[in-house]
């Protein structure tokens, strides 16, 4: 089997795999890897032969901009705190103790493999973490920190793996040079993020007007960022975080409604095939590391991984409770401040949701051979096993107890979001109101245009308005219109192709204000980006609407009827 046949096996599979996790209501990444697992078993499959800095590299920049795109920055900020103790401090802990237990489990482990197994297999992986949390309905503040801390946490893991490598390799360390690589390296990514952030913002004001070339600018962005910031000695996975965040405030506002449709459409597809691929990949890795298993006992590399696994997993519970609270309470004293401390359901809860994934196999995988000396890699088929086992046991294992342990905690959906939305819609119908009382529009050749929309406008505003001072209460429905067909005469049919084209003008500078209207108060911190963003796909949904033979829901010869049956 050729391996482009492979890879379209693999996208069927992970299809239907798609639609049994839906069924079944268990996490899909989980899923992927134990359908993975069982087309290993498939006589005569190729294996997998892509290089390691190659699966990085088509896999791990383009997820990591996914996320951070959609992430919303008023979370990170509010949530800076929680998301760097996890996203550094957590994963140097983890390190430490993952190699504290491997060096006093076998002699092959060397100090340097022995940091380099915790470095590979302490940070959670952002794709499991995003592709776990979009299935569940959480509280924000604990979907903003997982999110948050699986975007950041494979620099600091980097960085120590690297350094931990070249001790390894060259029997050298120097934790001076060591600490100062770790501040340069992540510094500098972040630097080379913006500017790419900058850059490509202005080459999507070229490319505006044509969505095809935005979307391909778009594809491009996380991988121009990655490779220069690694091509220069820095993070680029930082850089890649850096670019996502800052093109989600600034791309948006300088594309129109159609590309910024088409272009979260893309994402939409291309992190499914990439997240689809890289969990199977996973599991038909399995049978390449067994086999490469010939000097220990399976017993023996099953007990390790086994007790391995159980250490990151006690130790993130361990690390997590105790520090939220007391570095919570240390900063709010030190602010003089009484704000409240978290709840410990949801602390629990984000110290169990650790989950492992496909980057840390890559990692494991991407270890050298050899030694300066020419001597093997110390541990390293032990570290790529016991690397598999922790995926495992926390992906699959783990995370499918996500949701139940969210019931056990009591943890339900986020009501806070429900409100910003109903908030948000009524600050943009209200904006658009607004645009129809000013004299260019207010005086327009074709009122009954104005009326309709004015009579439009008010019912979605009420709806607004009272969906935000009961938003948990039913959804109040549409006014329903009459229609009528009539076969209009040929001065009736251009008086209603120029209502049309009125219609079309008044309607696109409310469609302006609503949408500024939004971004503002997402620039203000009152909405969150997800927020925003579900609300403007709506408006340029409308908006494209305008540019085809029917712009509204009534043509525009029976808006004089629509409009006293709605006020009716």
């Amino acid at each position: 089997m050729a391996a482009l046949e492979l890879i379209l096996l693999l996208l069927a599979v992970s299809a239907g795999l798609r639609l049994v996790a839906e069924r079944l209501k268990v996490p899909y990444a989980a899923i992927l890897v134990v359908g993975g697992l069982l087309l290993a078993l498939i006589p005569g499959l190729p294996r997998v032969t892509l290089p390691p800095d190659v699966l990085f590299l088509v896999f791990i920049p383009p997820l990591l901009y996914s996320g951070a795109i959609a992430y919303p920055l008023r979370e990170f900020r509010r949530e800076f705190g929680p998301i760097l103790r996890l996203s550094v401090v957590m994963v140097l802990v983890s390190t430490t103790a993952v190699a504290a237990v491997a060096h006093a489990l076998h002699p092959s482990f060397t100090w340097a493999a022995a940091i380099a197994l915790g470095a590979i297999i302490s940070p959670p992986d952002p794709v499991a973490i995003l592709s776990i949390m979009r299935s569940l309905r959480m509280p924000r503040e604990i979907v903003s920190i997982l999110e948050g801390e699986g975007l950041l946490n494979d620099a600091t893991a980097l960085v120590t793996y690297r350094l931990a490598v070249t001790a390894a390799v060259t029997g050298a360390f120097s934790p001076s040079q060591a600490a100062l690589q770790f501040l340069l390296g992540g510094g500098g990514g972040i630097a080379i993020g913006v500017l790419i952030g900058v850059i490509v913002a202005r080459v999507h004001r070229v490319t505006r007007s044509v969505p095809v070339v935005a979307n391909t600018v778009s594809l491009l962005t996380p991988f121009a960022s990655y490779l220069l910031a690694d091509l220069l000695g820095t993070s680029g996975v930082l850089a890649v975080v850096a670019t996502g965040l800052y093109a989600a405030r600034t791309v948006p506002k300088v594309i129109g409604a159609e590309t910024r449709v088409q272009i979260y459409g893309t994402w939409t597809v291309v992190t499914f095939i990439l997240e689809s691929l890289v969990f199977i990949l996973v599991g038909l890795e399995l049978p390449n590391i067994t086999r490469a298993l010939d000097r220990l006992p399976l017993s023996t590399l099953l007990g390790e991984a086994a007790v391995v696994s159980l250490c990151v997993v006690l130790v993130r519970i361990a690390w997590v409770m105790p520090s939220t609270y007391v570095f919570r309470i240390f900063f709010r004293w030190l602010r003089g401040g009484h704000e409240p401390l978290p709840a410990w359901r949801s602390v629990l809860f984000i110290a169990w949701a650790g989950l492992r994934g496909g980057d840390s196999l890559v990692l494991a995988l991407s270890l050298p051979l050899l030694t300066a000396s020419g001597a093997r890699f110390p541990a390293r088929e032990q570290i790529i096993f016991i690397t598999f086992c922790v995926i495992f046991i926390t992906l699959v294992l783990q995370g499918t107890t996500l949701a139940s342990v969210a019931r056990l905690l009591g943890i339900g959906a986020d009501e806070e979001e429900a409100a910003e939305d109903a908030h948000a819609r009524l600050a943009a119908a209200e904006a658009g109101l607004r645009i129809l009382d000013e004299p260019g529009i207010a005086s327009s050749q074709y009122p009954e245009v104005v009326r309709y929309l004015r009579q439009r406008h008010r019912q979605r505003a009420r709806r607004w308005a009272a969906r935000e001072a009961e938003p948990h209460e039913g959804e109040s429905g549409d006014v329903a219109h009459e229609h009528f067909t009539v076969a209009p005469s040929h001065e009736a049919a251009v008086i209603d192709e120029r209502r049309g084209e009125e219609y079309r003008r008044v309607r696109g500078e409310m469609l302006n204000a609503e949408e500024k209207a939004l971004l503002d108060l997402r620039d203000r911190g009152v909405i969150g980006d997800d927020v925003m963003r579900r609300i403007q796909r709506d408006l340029d949904l409308e908006s494209m609407l305008l540019e085809t033979s029917e712009p509204v829901n009534e043509t525009v010869s029976e808006v004089p009827a629509a409009i006293d049956a709605a006020s009716r």
